[in-house]
């Protein structure tokens, strides 16, 4: 039991390469003890200490190990958003895809987010809290908080937030629900963007320029813009549920005095990695992951530019010079089936966090729901669609596709299904989304919708974690279902699967914590249990 306490109480993790470098979890206890001898008030005089974790933390958000990145992204979000298939039968074919869920695989979020990113933020909001000199890396840690935990939320529900390195007279670490945990998130929100507004215009610190892994100049205000967006994503995603504090907060983020959102290609926040893009590693070296074939029906039938930006034409001889893509959820009888669809042409060593694209979209839809300050709806979207493809280098191509009223996703064929046309997705399927790409305001507010979230999709990519929520919340993008379901009736084919459960390590280690927690969910902990802003019946 206590070894598991090392992820919700504070230890002396010191991180980086100054210190240590973690890459394995097994002997977390010892892992913490620190070699070099620093106390933090040594380390703190440089700076090196909160710079250490703060590079940590920014890196966890979406993993840069790779190991952990492929089973506790790739092979959920990453797949079930619609951007990866997977090419190989990973235990005999029965797996994340085909929602037997392997605990192995779904435990690795666990490592990341409470390891690498909640221990170390903690810390430095100890090390920060007090000290009026780092009241910016105090601000900066809690956006990172949100940053990490909502992203852990919206794949389990309930988590450790509010208690975190509280244990209870029972050493149990207790759950927030995930409405509680939201209500946290902009708490914590309110407590940054409060902090940074008085920052707006000042000269960098030396802890802060040490310590942002995204940015060189304009910190202050391009984290406050990220901190803003973020709320409003995060408002956004509970609208169904509780529209009332949604609006609240989105309209919070929208005030101009807020301090604004991300606005140009220029506030893009890309967080630089150690090394090579997992995603790199997953699709060359190890040959793991191709193009999924939603992104091929989508942005093929779109004629869009930037699919070209994104993946290689396939090389296989069935489909060579289309770019082929391939279903999450079917039979696969060998990795070589596949080997040849359509690659993912490679990555800068640095880990997409947000885009400005995704603010625009995101103030497309407030605007379609009529929060203040929101602007106009088709404004907002085609702004987005211009800052994504200013992105991608496309930018001439812009003005036509953003007035092509025809284009439509188009039919998948799998030529190498092993049951022929088993994997197909034909004209007339519910599944083959008919939304065109221009704006047209004579469209219900349904159809306005999934083109505003087919299009932020497209430009969030390859943002598996909220490519997954956004279907998830919205309905959209329309996403094929698996084919193979070996969940046993646990988890529906239509509308797909909704959360990971959690890792056994928490049954082991937090029982009574955990069992509490299951309880918040109001269903069993397994792949087919709503979240709670998951709601059924969705409308505008």
């Amino acid at each position: 039991m206590k070894k598991l306490r090392t992820y919700y109480k504070l230890t002396g993790i010191l991180l980086s390469t100054l210190f240590l470098s973690i890459s394995c979890t097994k002997d977390f206890t010892e892992l913490n003890t620190n070699p070099a001898g620093v106390t933090d008030e040594e380390a703190m005089g440089d700076f090196a200490l909160v710079a250490a974790f703060m590079a940590q933390a920014q890196r966890a958000i979406l993993s840069e190990n790779v190991g952990e990145y492929q089973v506790s992204n790739n092979l959920t979000s990453d797949a079930y958003g619609g951007y990866f298939g997977a090419e190989a039968p990973f235990v005999g074919n029965a797996n994340n895809l085909t929602y037997s869920l392997v605990p192995g695989w779904y435990s690795s979020l666990w490592v990341d987010r409470y390891i690498r990113a909640m221990n170390p933020i903690y810390r430095v909001e100890l090390l920060t809290r007090s000290d009026e000199k780092m009241k910016d890396i105090f601000a900066f840690a809690k956006i990172l908080k949100v940053s990490a935990m909502h992203r852990t939320s919206d794949k389990v529900g309930p988590i450790i937030y509010s208690h975190y390195n509280a244990p209870d007279e029972n050493d149990q670490i207790q759950y927030d629900t995930q409405e509680d945990a939201y209500k946290n998130f902009f708490k914590d929100l309110d407590t940054a963007t409060t902090i940074l507004k008085t920052y707006q215009g000042k000269e960098i610190s030396s802890a802060m320029l040490k310590s942002d892994m995204a940015y060189s100049s304009n910190n202050y205000e391009r984290w406050l813009k990220i901190a803003n967006t973020l709320r409003l994503r995060l408002a956004l995603r509970i609208v169904y549920k509780n529209p009332s504090l949604a609006k609240t907060e989105g309209e919070k983020a929208l005030n101009p005095a807020s301090g604004g959102l991300l606005e140009s290609t220029a506030d893009n926040c890309f967080i630089k990695l150690s090394t090579d893009h997992p995603l790199n590693i997953i699709t060359t070296t190890w040959s793991d992951t191709r193009m999924h074939a939603n992104i091929e029906s989508i942005l093929g039938g779109y004629n869009d530019p930037r699919l070209a930006k994104l993946f290689e034409k396939a090389t296989d001889p069935a489909v060579k010079g289309q770019f082929k893509g391939i279903r999450t959820g079917i039979d696969i009888d060998a990795k070589s089936r596949y080997d040849n669809y359509s690659k993912l042409l490679p990555l800068q060593n640095r880990m997409q966090l947000m885009v400005s694209s995704e603010s625009w979209f995101l103030k497309a839809e407030a605007a379609l729901r009529g929060w203040s300050n929101a602007g106009n709806a088709k404004t907002n979207y085609e702004t987005g669609i211009d800052r994504s493809f200013e992105m991608h280098g496309v930018s001439a191509q812009a003005t036509a596709y953003k007035n092509n009223s025809t284009a439509k996703p188009m039919e998948y064929i799998d030529p190498k299904s092993v049951k022929p046309g088993q994997n197909d997705v034909k004209t007339g399927s519910k599944f083959l989304s008919t939304i065109t790409i221009a704006w047209n305001e004579a469209d219900s507010k349904d159809r306005k919708l999934e083109r505003i979230i087919t299009q932020k999709w497209i430009s969030m990519f390859p943002d598996g974690d909220e490519a997954w929520s956004e279907y998830r919340r919205s309905g959209y993008p329309i996403i094929f279902p698996v084919v193979v379901n070996y969940s046993n009736n646990t988890i529906p084919t239509d509308p797909g699967i909704r959360r990971m459960p959690y890792p056994e390590r928490e049954y082991n280690s937090n029982s009574g914590a955990v069992t509490e927690a299951v309880k918040m969910l109001g269903g069993p902990d397994n792949g087919g249990t709503r979240l709670w802003w998951d709601v059924v019946n969705k409308k505008l």
